[in-house]
């Protein structure tokens, strides 16, 4: 029997998905659970797996196409059953008509309520959050969508068109003529949305920058005296481990660095929820280590690796990349002396760690060579004093100077 292959819904406000890759072509067998091709949604990029054993007797949905979920995308047929060609798959119709520059301010009370609670069904919370930000009556965007779905790239193109209004009668720049061994490569969906979530983040928060020097020397001893017994247990014991968790104890403390902005509003998030930056070959991801307030070193340590093992393998779930009240970002693994961050948003604040190498520093009185790094905390100062973003710095270089042994 036939079994049908659909685009799996990762995540609840997910309405469709762009297939990256197929592992498998028609004719090629495939056992159940073997990963058959690849999407990328806005919440995560993921391999996803065959339902059932048999042969791929139909694939529906070619490289580069964003589907809506539930649809058939491809289709397992047992061996040498034949399977019938599906009828053609129309693409959901959108409106052509642009709007003008003039529908921007509309007079009050020209869309209806039925109006608005449609377009607001038809965009995620994060479209809806970009255009409270801006003050954009989100029903006067074309939605270019799933049914007319406002998608994040709607949103920006239409802030872009309306900003660019005011600036038209500037020249254009003159044309580039491209070398002969130039090579154009178009956007990867990763790539575009982390342009997407950046350019965003720099025009709604105001960033500002604090750095500090930590001595790891007390750090650097407590791991080579406990590198064995970690290892024993299946994980490293890396400064990173202690970063968070000093981290998400100062978060406690300074609640207002775990919070974030909607509209008018402060939100104060109960739970401690730190994202982890990890670099892969094609982009940037941002795992999630939830409650990690709650968790000892040992089990930072084995979260820290799974999940970054995870996304280099795409095997991570939406619930995995998302509901992050805090990110830290550890460019110095690559050798950065420290970097400046953009906030990942709606967050306030992001934790930059730089490398950690032998240094001068003065103890005692003394100059002495140190393992000293520099982390560079970047915060919204629409929200954060910078009085409070130096205390809560000053509790993680603190806790991670004078550690105590027995959390380790």
């Amino acid at each position: 029997m036939a079994i049908d292959v659909v685009m799996p819904q990762m995540g609840e406000s997910i309405a469709e998905g762009t297939i990256v890759r197929w592992m498998k072509k028609v004719g090629d067998p495939v056992d159940r659970d073997e990963p058959l091709f690849e999407i990328s949604t806005d919440k995560v990029d993921a391999e996803i797996p065959s339902p059932s054993a048999g042969v791929v007797a139909e694939i529906r949905a070619q490289v580069g196409e964003t589907v809506p979920v539930n649809s058939v995308v491809a289709v397992i047929a047992g061996a040498g059953e034949s399977v019938m060609a599906a009828p053609p798959r129309l693409s959901p119709t959108v409106a052509a008509t642009p709007k003008t520059s003039r529908e921007v301010a509309p007079a009050a009370g020209a869309v209806s309520r039925a109006t608005e609670n449609l377009a607001r069904e038809r965009s995620s919370p994060l479209v809806r959050q970009i255009a409270a930000e801006h003050h954009v009556d989100i029903s006067l965007v074309q939605g270019t969508g799933i049914g007319g779905r406002v998608t994040r790239h709607d949103i920006m193109a239409f802030l872009e068109q309306h900003r660019g209004n005011t600036a038209s009668s500037q020249p254009e720049p003159p044309a580039v003529v491209r070398g002969a061994e130039d090579r154009v490569e178009k956007m990867s969906v990763m790539r575009k949305k982390i342009a997407e979530h950046m350019v965003f983040s720099r025009r709604t928060s105001a960033h500002v920058h604090s750095v500090f020097e930590v001595n790891f020397s007390r750090l650097t001893a407590i791991r080579a005296a406990k590198k064995a017994e970690y290892e024993a247990q299946g994980t490293k014991l890396t400064y990173l481990s202690f970063i968070v968790k000093a981290a998400a104890d100062a978060l406690q403390a300074f609640p207002l660095l775990n919070a974030s902005v909607e509209d008018d509003n402060i939100v104060y998030h109960k739970d401690v929820n730190i994202g982890v930056a990890v670099a892969l070959d094609w982009g940037l991801i941002v795992p999630v280590i939830r409650n990690a307030d709650r968790l000892d070193l040992l089990a930072l340590s084995r979260a820290i690796s799974d999940l970054a093992a995870n996304a280099r393998a795409k095997r991570l779930r939406p619930e995995d990349v998302s509901g992050g009240t805090f990110t830290i970002t550890n460019p110095g693994a690559l050798g950065a002396l420290f970097g400046m961050p953009i906030i990942n948003q709606p967050q306030v604040a992001i934790l930059d760690v730089g490398s950690i190498e032998k240094r001068p520093a003065v103890v005692n009185d003394a100059v002495s060579a140190c393992p000293t790094g520099f982390m560079a905390l970047a915060f919204d100062h629409r929200i954060v004093d910078g009085a409070v973003a130096d205390q809560f710095m000053s509790r993680v270089k603190q806790s991670l100077e004078n550690w105590d042994e027995k959390q380790a």
